[in-house]
């Protein structure tokens, strides 16, 4: 099942076939934090995943790979922090 794909430079979500609220899923940020300083303020801010612990961002030939690090705060953000870069198979 698709939870979220890229599309121009942010994650996307694929609609799904449950009962979530998805109005509720649309108001929570991710924030990512760490990984590489090359890493665009654009896509450090994005629409949370439902239900994922961790987020893929292709850069520069791979993945940067984040993991969510906290409860939601105040402003409906979730932080994610960067535990990992992988490259792409080739």
């Amino acid at each position: 099942m698709c939870r979220f794909r890229y599309t121009t430079g942010i994650f996307r979500r694929c609609p799904l076939n449950d009962d979530i609220d998805t109005q509720a899923q649309e108001a929570l940020t991710a924030v990512l934090e760490g990984g590489p300083s090359s890493l665009p303020e654009a896509l450090r801010r994005q629409p949370a995943p439902s239900g994922d612990d961790r987020i893929k961002v292709p850069h520069l030939g791979g993945y940067e790979h984040f993991e969510r690090a906290g409860s939601v705060d105040g402003d409906a953000h979730v932080v994610y922090r960067w535990t990992a870069r992988t490259r792409i198979a080739e």
